[in-house]
């Protein structure tokens, strides 16, 4: 492999292994490409790829046993001109470069984030750590860089611990840790992953910023190619712990050679067209019963053009769809939490989740709720439910007001009345089965008459998602956040609802797996007849999937109207900057980003 004097990391023939009793996983299996000073390489595929196992073996985070380098080299080419084997380095030598010349930003920061160390403490440690600086010093240059990543009062966030602050904030003060002894090289494990796009595209731009003044490389590894359009210079394809494709980003986005890279791109719920269907890397790749694939040598296009929803019958079906009495009415509802209480506990000041909400939701429909975090959304989802008790207003459901129902008139309604959490993982009982997880609502309403025919129900529902027999008696850990996705939706389906809150359920899964998801959420509808509400900070996953659009923003409604029609002549500034903020791949897009880089590297 050829390096210049502009190389900073090269991987060659890289294989990593898992070693059990039983078998050898080679998770990442020969693989080999470069990163340059000031050059994104984008480590693109889903969950499994190995792409996270090519990062935590340059940094050497390894977990051994059972995970080992087996062979190959990873090159380091340090700040004095010396090249390293990075995985010939005794663990001691290994810490001097690791979060010193070579960091990382973990894809989850509130796991990576010491909660009882405040954010300061945090980043001032590996400051003394690797700098030798005195605790005043060190402090200093915690809050010097707070400000550098654009963190809102930085001394003010040194002493706030983890739980304090938001997402972003926390993902920012990660970024703050990597940053703070200007490393030659920042690995970036799905840092944008879960985040708003207003938010997302803050933190791209501020990685591409720090990239600039630094002239720092970054491998940005994530599942998502609309970012990596906007970041990364050159792009290395993962399938199954190998590499399938590499080359620029404009070669990959405009040239796909591989059916698996096709499938990654069309699986992006396009802004420009409806669908009335979401491609997979099945439309492009299928593998037989002796594990061989076989490709499809149809292009992207060809096949999002076939699976394309004319305005013709997107028209007919709001017709029909419209013409119906709503199922559900909000008039005028308020969700206030009390923010400060004077001695005797009355409420001095409020935060106004929900502050005067209305809308119908017809039969039938999908009606998206989309907001950046902190506008309300999920808040009005639980308060529909009644899982979060509002202040004032009327919750109408099937002529019935909700708000003055009895707890147990309420209860017994709530198995029409459904909700898929965001996170699966954390709604799920980690210390029982998932035949349990999903017989366990069916007990509680008595829906059939033993255990046995809720067993044959279960298995039929699992089925149903996509899954086995088998999975009946397996635990959740046991899962991929998309099977346990999965699961969640089958046990909202145990009780035979009618209508489904849809709570960020797909926004941490890969987009092959999303896209699954959601063609599997649709194909439910039509089956059964459900009626959606859909809450997701993701617009263009909203568009697909949803009629009609409700767009929030602190505790308001900021527009409201057909989905299509919003995305393309949105009214008000601030859905405006949503969209404009979502990762849209488009070729126009790449080229103009790739001449803002040459321009930034001319200046430099």
């Amino acid at each position: 492999m050829e390096h210049n004097n502009r190389t900073l990391l090269e991987f060659r023939n890289l294989v990593t292994e898992f070693r059990t009793e039983n078998e050898t996983i080679k998770a990442v299996n020969d693989i080999s490409f470069t990163i340059n000073k000031g050059e994104t390489v984008g480590v693109v595929g889903e969950s499994g790829s190995g792409k996270s196992v090519t990062a935590l073996s340059a940094m050497r985070l390894i977990p051994n046993p059972p995970g080992i380098i087996a062979s190959g080299e990873i090159l380091f080419h340090n700040k004095t001109g010396q090249i390293i084997d990075l995985t010939k380095l005794p663990e001691n030598e290994m810490r001097r470069y690791r979060g010193n010349e070579i960091a990382m930003i973990f894809q989850e920061p509130m796991t990576s984030l010491n909660p009882v160390y405040t954010c300061g403490n945090q980043v001032m440690e590996a400051i003394r750590l690797h700098q030798k600086l005195g605790a005043s010093a060190a402090k200093a240059r915690t809050i010097d860089l707070f400000r550098e990543v654009m963190l809102p009062e930085p001394e003010h966030i040194f002493s706030k611990y983890p739980h304090q602050i938001s997402g972003g904030q926390k993902q920012r003060v990660m970024i703050a840790m990597a940053m703070s002894c200007q490393p030659s090289i920042l690995v970036a494990d799905e840092p944008t992953t879960a985040l708003d796009v207003t938010v997302q595209k803050t933190i791209l731009d501020l990685m591409l910023k720090l990239q600039n003044e630094h002239d720092m490389g970054i491998m940005f590894i994530t599942h998502d190619l609309g970012v990596i359009a906007e970041l990364a210079d050159k792009v290395v394809v993962m399938y199954k712990g190998k590499i399938v494709e590499q080359g620029s980003v404009l070669e990959i986005f405009s040239n796909p050679q591989h059916p698996y890279t096709k499938g990654l791109l069309a699986c992006r719920p396009p802004l420009n067209r409806r669908l009335h269907w979401l491609p997979t890397v099945s439309d492009f790749m299928t593998t037989d019963e002796t594990g061989n694939v076989r490709e499809s040598d149809r292009t992207v296009l060809q096949v999002t053009e076939q699976l394309t929803l004319t305005g013709e019958e997107r028209r007919r079906q709001h017709e029909v769809l419209y013409a119906k009495k709503p199922i559900l009415q909000l008039r005028n509802v308020k969700t206030w939490f009390s923010k400060k209480k004077n001695i005797f506990g009355k409420s001095l000041d409020y935060t106004k989740a929900v502050d005067d909400v209305s809308f119908d939701v017809y039969p039938g429909e999908t009606l998206g709720l989309v907001g950046e975090s902190g506008c309300g959304k999920t808040t009005l989802g639980r308060t529909i439910l009644r899982l979060i008790e509002p202040m004032s207003g009327q919750i109408i459901y099937k002529d019935q007001d909700l708000l003055s129902l009895s707890p147990s008139v309420m209860r017994a309604l709530r198995k029409e009345m459904q909700i898929i959490f965001q996170d699966p993982y954390s709604s799920l009982n980690p210390r029982i089965t998932i035949g349990d997880a999903l017989m366990e609502p069916m007990r509680v309403h008595k829906i059939l008459n033993n255990d046995k025919a809720r067993k044959e129900k279960v298995i039929e529902l699992l089925h149903r998602v996509n899954m086995n027999e088998t999975h009946f008696y397996r635990y959740p850990h046991e899962f991929s956040g998309g099977q346990r996705q999965r699961i969640c939706i089958a046990r909202a389906l145990a009780l035979n609802p009618q209508f489904i809150i849809c709570d960020e359920s797909v926004s941490a899964l890969d987009v092959s797996v999303q896209a699954q998801v959601l063609n599997l959420l649709n194909e439910l509808k039509k089956e059964f007849g459900f009626t959606y509400i859909f809450i997701s900070h993701d617009l263009s996953v909203v568009k697909f999937m949803c009629d009609r659009m409700v767009v929030m923003n602190q505790g308001v409604i900021e527009e409201m109207g057909d989905a299509d029609e919003i995305c393309s002549n949105p009214k008000t500034d601030y859905t405006r900057r949503l969209i404009s903020a979502i990762p849209k791949g488009e070729l126009e897009d790449i080229r103009a980003s790739m001449a803002r880089k040459r321009m930034r590297h001319e200046a430099v």
